[in-house]
């Protein structure tokens, strides 16, 4: 079934490539050395073809029902925020909170900075004691709307993932649950946040609390971006150049693994999955001990991708350049030139958050 299921992701991805003639002479596989053209058409202004596209402004574009069934757009909101707002108040507060590491120089805020888009801009970020952990740390902004946390999936939500760096020896080295509770019970501000989040609660500082308050304030960073009013009908809020992008994107199979509301975030892939990738992370095999896990990573959210590098798990990649390239050749098995890369790159800059 696996190799069934890897031959038509193949089979689906060289079809997209193929599907447009502009896009052609964008990409061609790795055993064929055809230079790479920035073709944009021919010319059919106003013409539609049998794959559902329609040609416009000398390019392709992707008709709704090719839009809707890959992508969604933004949910206006996630939490209920006036009725929460005790919760995502404290969530906040403890976010940004130093103090819930061991020797108070280390915050969820450290590594998921919020005036950053949720990343502090390194390959891996270092812990309590300078130490760097072994992945980069992904975006906190959308990553609810994820299907688990972590780049291996070891978490279900946000409000598991959040109480898991607190522990951790490398990051925020608390030596316990108590040790935080405790630590947390001897400041009076927090006395007052947590009897009004937990009001029903008779002892509301407890650890698991802690998660969930987090949870509910992460649950409010969600990104509007342009690409969210063109998913409901505003043509005008991408230009040519990225609605060619967002085609190109499409038909070349991106949109296989990077699909849904949050663009990604929704499924697991083995890295390298045409293109051997070489890496000593053994990712969601770590996890669930599987063979078939060895190199499997949550798909990451493209949601702010050009302002959330390096990428990749081990923050490796420097820009969204290589990235793309790279992503092309390692899951696709296709070699891209400038055309693909800048334009798939004007698209993915119509999916940064419009109001930061």
């Amino acid at each position: 079934m696996k190799i069934i299921l890897f031959l038509a992701l193949i089979v689906s991805s060289y079809g997209y490539a193929q599907s447009g003639h502009d896009h052609a002479s964008e990409s061609s596989p790795k055993d064929n050395q055809h230079s790479d053209m920035h073709g944009h058409g021919s010319g059919h202004h106003g013409m539609g073809n049998k794959d559902g596209m329609m040609m416009h402004g000398g390019h392709h574009q992707l008709d709704s029902a090719t839009l809707k069934h890959f992508f969604e757009p933004l949910p206006a909101s996630i939490i209920d925020e006036k009725k929460n707002a005790a919760l995502i108040a404290l969530g906040k507060k403890l976010y940004l909170d130093p103090r819930l590491s061991i020797n108070d120089t280390i915050s969820c805020n450290s590594c998921h900075q919020l005036n950053n888009f949720g990343v502090d801009s390194q390959p891996t970020s270092p812990g309590h004691d300078g130490t760097r952990g072994g992945r980069n740390s992904p975006t906190t902004f959308n990553a609810a709307l994820h299907i688990a946390q972590f780049w291996d999936g070891r978490a279900k939500d946000v409000e598991e993932q959040a109480l898991g760096p607190i522990l951790n020896p490398i990051e925020m080295g608390m030596p316990s649950k108590e040790a935080v509770v405790n630590k947390l019970k001897r400041i009076d501000e927090y006395k007052v946040l947590f009897a009004d989040a937990f009001k029903d609660e008779k002892d509301p500082i407890q650890y698991k609390n802690i998660g969930k308050a987090i949870g509910a304030f992460e649950r409010t960073l969600l990104t509007p971006s342009r690409f969210d009013d063109y998913l409901r009908g505003d043509e005008k809020a991408l230009n040519d150049t990225e609605k060619r992008g967002l085609t190109k994107f499409v038909h070349m199979g991106c949109a296989n693994c990077h699909n849904g509301v949050a663009i990604g975030g929704n499924s697991f892939k083995k890295i390298g999955l045409v293109e051997s990738y070489e890496t000593k992370d053994l990712g969601r095999y770590e996890v669930t001990s599987l063979e078939i896990d060895k190199k499997v990573f949550k798909v990451p959210s493209l949601r702010n991708i050009t302002q959330t590098g390096p990428y990749f798990h081990d923050g490796s990649v420097a820009t969204l350049e290589q990235a793309i390239e790279e992503m092309a050749e390692h899951q696709l098995g296709r070699e891209v030139g400038p055309g693909f890369i800048n334009d798939v790159k004007a698209f993915l800059g119509a999916l940064t958050s419009k109001s930061r």
